[in-house]
């Protein structure tokens, strides 16, 4: 019986040996393994692995407060509308139709003066494709430049021309409008009225709120014309005079043969 006790006393201290090493092994399992005393050599330390970096997180946007409310204001009037129809009026204006009058007519004189020039620049072209066989090459270049400079001149004259019509143009409407806006305040007061609309916004109105011909009437009486000024340069690039050297030059071509 002393035999049996011994040995199973010895097996209980031989597992709790056994049970103690393995979980300190365990435990020191991450950082080092112990040589077991076999034949291969120690094993070395696993390097620790940098922590992974988190994604930056966008910044929280501060939540504002509700602003603080405004103290009560003044309440705009009651609205009491009119319509005005501005194309009709413009229509009815005699200062705008004379301002579209004499606009149209210096258009049109500058196209037929342009016109004019231009069939003279396609004669005198066609002057020196036939005097070519008269004339030296350094005639034939100067006259061709000298051409050439003539044309340039007469494009920036019309250019001017053309910039000096618009710009009349402009100021004469921008007179009318300022007559207009004044006008249309004018009848507004006299309906008590204060809140002006033009009439392609309005689907439908009644005639009563209808502005447009008391603003007529009252237009013509306060600006029946505008007074433009005269239009500069005018008169058209002189280009007859090299086209008579050319003809003259090639009514002597003949007698040089």
């Amino acid at each position: 019986m002393a035999r049996r006790a011994a040995a199973t006393l010895a097996a209980i201290l031989m597992s709790t040996t056994l049970l103690s090493g393995a979980a300190m092994a365990q435990q020191n399992q991450e950082w080092f393994v112990p040589n077991q005393g076999q034949g291969g050599g120690a094993q070395q330390q696993r390097p620790a692995q940098p922590p992974r970096q988190q994604p930056a997180q966008p910044p929280r946007q501060q939540v504002q407060a509700n602003p603080a409310p405004l103290p009560p204001g003044e309440q705009p009037p009651a609205a009491v509308i009119g319509i005005v129809d501005v194309p009709e009026v413009q229509r009815n204006s005699t200062a705008f139709n004379q301002v579209r009058e004499e606009i149209e007519k210096r258009r049109q004189k500058l196209n037929d003066d342009l016109q004019r020039e231009q069939n003279r620049w396609r004669e005198e072209q066609q002057q020196l494709a036939n005097q070519r066989a008269t004339l030296s090459q350094e005639d034939l270049r100067n006259r061709e430049r000298d051409l050439q400079d003539r044309v340039t001149d007469a494009q920036r004259i019309f250019r001017d021309r053309s910039r000096n019509i618009e710009q009349a143009a402009q100021q004469a409407l921008q007179e009318i409008e300022r007559a207009l806006a004044t006008v249309i305040r004018q009848v507004s007061a006299s309906r008590k009225v204060n809140l002006v609309l033009p009439r392609p916004v309005v689907v439908y109105n009644d005639p009563a709120f209808d502005l447009t011909e008391e603003i007529s009437t009252q237009l013509n009486r306060v600006l029946r014309s505008v007074t433009m000024p005269p239009e500069e340069n005018a008169a058209p690039a002189p280009a007859a005079a090299p086209a008579r050297q050319g003809q003259g030059q090639q009514g002597q071509a003949p007698r040089r043969n």
